[in-house]
């Protein structure tokens, strides 16, 4: 291979993937790097959900995050003729009465009130939610599967994708940087959890962890809303479903586990009883690239300075990339600084 680029990204996961898709949309040249393997992005719910925790709390930004999400997906739908992102209300089991009070403070503070309903909703005759019910609006799940699929094969038509890993060793520094072949002024990596392999960037606090979801089949229809029970319930279709997940810290094996099966779906049985006869088609494993203060990576190299990161999204990144891809190219093409939190300081 022959071939110069502005931009070198390693790994096409949903960081990787909508970061080039910015940078190309700007008329910049890149080249992608994947290793083709399953990632956490595959696997993950796609949940984009503004108000989080137990103690009911936005997204910081959120009046920023949230609108440019919404953009980029619709446009990327517009693009590829298929509706990635599904709007979906999300009901929130209430699980006691500690939470049930913070839910009626923020009630009384406006801010909150493009986010939570004003009163409690009805239970439906399926569930079972003694203290009532939140409806979560403004809420909806990313389909990151065909999602990314899509952009493969959009890259690839471009001639800028590579299935193969990447060998850090072979990368040779300069201006421009070498690497098999291919040279490129500039080196972004996205490798999700597989980063604490980096030669240059493993000594970023990465706290990984383990998820694991499962994919239901029903004989029946299932409710239409999403569910939050201190676990997550997602309806793709009128008699599929997917439930998840597990969080298991520092635990980097991406083998699905009977006790994270038999975990989720007890869960599921308690707030939704009728849907023990569902039947398990899918069980999936894989490691989030979570940090130790639950800020992304968007940074560059103490020493390299045309070396980058961009990742540690971990279970936000549906809701969060999208806006700090556009801020991160903004920030590249024109030196100008990132807006914290979006870089961190070297540690």
């Amino acid at each position: 291979m022959h071939k110069q680029v502005d931009y070198l990204i390693i790994g096409q996961g949903l960081a990787g993937s909508l970061l080039a898709w910015e940078l190309i949309q700007r008329g910049i040249t890149v080249h992608i790097v994947d290793n083709n393997q399953e990632n956490a992005s595959q696997v993950a719910a796609g949940l984009i959900n503004p108000v989080t925790g137990m103690r009911l709390v936005k997204n910081e930004g959120i009046e920023n995050l949230l609108p440019c999400a919404k953009q980029t997906y619709q446009s990327l739908g517009h693009f590829f003729k298929t509706d990635f992102y599904q709007k979906k209300t999300l009901l929130r089991i209430v699980r006691n009465e500690k939470e049930l009070k913070k839910y009626q403070q923020r009630l009384l503070d406006p801010s909150y009130l493009d986010f939570l309903s004003s009163e409690l909703k009805p239970t439906p005759a399926e569930l079972i939610a003694p203290l009532g019910l939140i409806q979560q609006k403004q809420t909806g799940y990313l389909a990151t599967v065909p999602l990314l699929k899509q952009l493969k094969e959009f890259f690839q038509s471009k001639q800028c994708y590579q299935a193969t890993n990447f060998d850090y060793q072979a990368l040779t520094f300069g201006n421009p940087f070498s690497w098999q072949g291919l040279r490129a002024k500039k080196v972004i990596f996205c490798e999700g959890y597989q980063a604490i392999n980096n030669p240059w960037f493993q000594y970023l606090p990465f706290q990984l962890a383990k998820g694991e979801i499962l994919t239901f089949k029903n004989n029946t229809p299932v409710i239409p809303e999403m569910l939050n029970y201190g676990r997550w319930f997602i309806p793709s279709s009128a008699q599929e479903f997917r439930i998840g997940a597990t969080f298991e810290n520092n635990v980097i094996d991406t083998q699905p586990t009977e006790q994270a099966k038999t975990d989720l779906i007890a869960a599921l049985h308690k707030v939704y009883p009728s849907l023990k006869s569902a039947q398990l088609i899918k069980h999936q494993a894989n490691i989030r690239p979570t940090t130790l203060d639950k800020s992304p990576f968007i940074e560059q190299h103490p020493e390299h300075k045309n070396l980058y990161i961009f990742n540690g999204f971990g279970s936000k990144g549906s809701l969060q990339i999208p806006f700090y891809s556009q801020q991160f190219v903004d920030y590249l093409s024109s030196n100008s600084s990132l807006r914290k939190p979006l870089i961190q300081q070297s540690y």
